[in-house]
C-alpha cells in the first residue's frame, strides 16, 4: 500500500512539472484604445464668460469647475497667498447669504462647494444631484460674482494661514522645492512659494478686495459641466446667473524666463537623517508637440514604481523609499525633476546613480519590450483616469489653460504608442541634460558637503 502511494506521488509530480514546463505566457492584451471624448456642446456669453458641456454618464450626478484665470501668477513680490487668502474669503459668504446658509444651501440639494487657488487659475467647484443642477449654478455663481469678504472673519483666516505656514516651512520637501523654484524662477510668482509671517499678518480687507475687483470677471471665466443632465437647461441656468457679471480686465501673461544653470545649493538641517533632494532642470510645456513623449520619458526615467532610477536607489540599493520623478507644468512653462529623500550617508551615492541613470538614457535607447511596458502604462492610466465625469473635468481644464485642442486627449493613446526608442532616447539628450540641473539638498550639511562636492560647486 506504501509503494502504491509513493508511486502514485511520484506520478502526479511528474504531471506537475510537465504542465509547469509547458505552461505558456499570457497571451497579448487587445490594441490600446484612444480616448473618446464625449460630445459637448460649447457656448460664449456677451460678458465674454465660457461654457463647455459634456453630457457623460448615467449615475443622475453632474460636476462643475468655473476656471478663472488668475492665482498666484497675478500676486505681486510682497501679496505672496494674497490670492489664497482672497479665495478663502470669498467662502466666508455672500451679499445675500452667509457662510452657514451657503454650506446649508448646498448640502439641500445634496451638493457642496469648493474654492481653490493654484499658479495660473482659481477654481469654484461643485457637484450635485442632477436634477439640481441649476440650482447649484446659481450658488456657484453668487460666490464667484457677489462674495462679502466680512472683515470680521479676516484675522481668523490670517490665523489660519500663518499654522499653514508654520507647518510647511519646517517639511524639509517643502524645503528644498522652495528653493529649487525660488532659484528657476528668480524674481517672479513662480518663484516665490511662501510668504513671511509678517507678510501675511499685514493683508487688509482693502487688499482682498482690491485683488478680487482687478483679477476676477467674466472675461477670465470658463464654466465646465459634466455629467448627466439636460444641456439646454444648464445653459438657461448658466445665462441666467451669469449674463450680468461685468467682463473685468483682461488676464495678463507673465510667462516667466526660467533660469537653466547647473549648481547646488544645501539647506543646514543639522542632525536630520535623511537629505531631502530635488534634482531638475526646465523643460518644455504641453504646447509643445514633444510633451507627451517626454511624459513617457519620464515614466521610465523616473516616474513611475518600476523607474529605472527607482529600481535602482530604491530596491537594488536601498538608499531611500519612495523617490519619483515628474514633468510639473504651469502655462507655458514646465520643469523636469527628480526628488527623493534619501538617508544621510548614501546622499551622494544616490545622486551618483539617479545622474548614471540619466546618462545610460542618453547613450542607449530603452528595447522596445521595456519601452512597451511604460506605454500601456501611462495610456492605461490616462483612460481610467478619464473614465469619470470628474476626471473629464480635470482634463478639459488642462487643455483650455494650455489652449490646446480635444486632439490632444482623443489622440493622446496613439501618440504615447508611436514613440520609439530612438525618439526615448533623443529626448533625454535634448531635455534631460545632467550637466544643466539644479541640486538642491535639504539635510545634515556637515555629513553631505563632502558627499555632493564632485557633482559641482556649492552655492550656497
Amino acid at each position: 500500500m506504501r509503494t502504491r502511494a509513493i508511486q502514485l506521488t511520484a506520478v502526479l509530480a511528474l504531471l506537475l512539472g510537465n504542465a509547469m514546463a509547458q505552461k505558456q505566457a499570457p497571451p497579448e492584451g487587445s490594441p490600446p484604445k484612444d480616448f473618446v471624448l464625449p460630445a459637448k456642446t460649447t457656448l460664449t456669453l456677451d460678458n465674454g464668460l465660457g461654457a463647455t458641456l459634456v453630457p457623460v454618464g448615467r449615475v443622475p450626478k453632474m460636476f462643475i469647475r468655473i476656471t478663472v484665470e488668475t492665482g498666484n501668477i497675478d500676486e505681486g513680490a510682497g501679496e505672496v497667498w494674497l490670492a489664497d487668502l482672497t479665495g478663502d474669503m470669498m467662502k466666508e459668504g455672500t451679499a445675500t447669504r452667509s457662510a452657514q446658509q451657503l454650506a446649508l444651501d448646498a448640502a439641500k440639494i445634496g451638493g457642496s462647494i469648493s474654492v481653490g487657488v493654484g499658479d495660473d487659475q482659481s477654481s469654484v467647484s461643485g457637484d450635485v444631484l442632477s436634477e439640481f443642477g441649476p440650482q447649484m449654478i446659481a450658488l456657484m455663481a453668487d460666490v464667484l460674482c457677489h462674495p462679502s469678504f466680512p472683515e470680521s472673519e479676516l484675522a481668523r483666516l490670517k490665523n489660519d494661514k500663518v499654522r499653514e505656514l508654520s507647518i510647511q516651512k519646517s517639511n524639509p520637501n517643502t524645503m528644498a522645492l522652495e528653493k529649487f523654484r525660488a532659484v528657476m524662477f528668480p524674481d517672479h510668482p513662480y518663484g516665490r512659494l511662501y510668504p513671511t509671517e509678517q507678510m501675511l499678518r499685514s493683508y487688509t480687507i482693502a487688499q482682498v478686495k482690491g485683488f478680487y475687483d482687478g483679477h476676477f470677471g467674466a472675461g477670465r471665466t470658463h464654466i465646465f459641466v459634466a455629467g448627466k443632465f439636460d444641456p439646454k437647461e444648464m445653459e438657461e441656468a448658466i445665462r441666467k446667473a451669469f449674463a450680468a457679471w461685468n467682463r473685468g480686465t483682461p488676464a495678463v501673461k507673465n510667462i516667466p524666463t526660467p533660469v537653466t544653470k547647473h549648481a547646488i545649493y544645501l539647506i543646514d538641517r543639522p542632525g536630520a537623517p535623511q537629505s531631502t533632494v530635488y534634482i531638475g532642470l526646465p523643460v518644455i510645456d504641453p504646447s509643445d508637440p514633444d510633451y507627451r513623449a517626454l511624459a513617457l520619458t519620464n515614466a521610465l526615467l523616473g516616474g513611475s514604481f518600476s523607474s529605472r532610477i527607482t529600481s535602482n536607489i530604491r530596491e537594488n540599493k536601498g538608499y531611500t523609499y519612495s523617490p519619483g520623478s515628474m514633468v510639473s507644468s504651469r502655462y507655458r512653462n514646465a520643469y523636469w525633476a527628480e526628488f527623493a529623500s534619501i538617508t544621510t550617508d548614501v546622499t551622494g551615492p544616490a545622486i551618483k546613480e539617479i545622474i548614471y541613470e540619466i546618462n545610460r538614457l542618453q547613450g542607449e535607447p530603452p528595447s522596445a519590450e521595456e519601452l512597451k511596458g511604460f506605454k500601456n502604462y501611462l495610456s492605461g492610466n490616462f483612460i481610467l483616469q478619464n473614465s469619470n465625469p470628474f476626471g473629464i473635468l480635470n482634463q478639459l481644464s488642462f487643455l483650455h489653460l494650455h489652449g490646446l485642442p480635444d486632439q490632444y486627449l482623443t489622440e493622446y493613446v496613439k501618440t504615447i504608442h508611436a514613440v520609439t526608442p530612438e525618439k526615448v532616447q533623443e529626448l533625454a539628450k535634448k531635455y534631460i541634460r545632467d550637466k544643466d540641473m539644479l541640486i538642491v539638498i535639504a539635510g545634515d550639511r556637515k555629513k553631505i558637503e563632502k558627499q555632493v562636492a564632485p557633482f559641482g560647486k556649492i552655492s550656497g
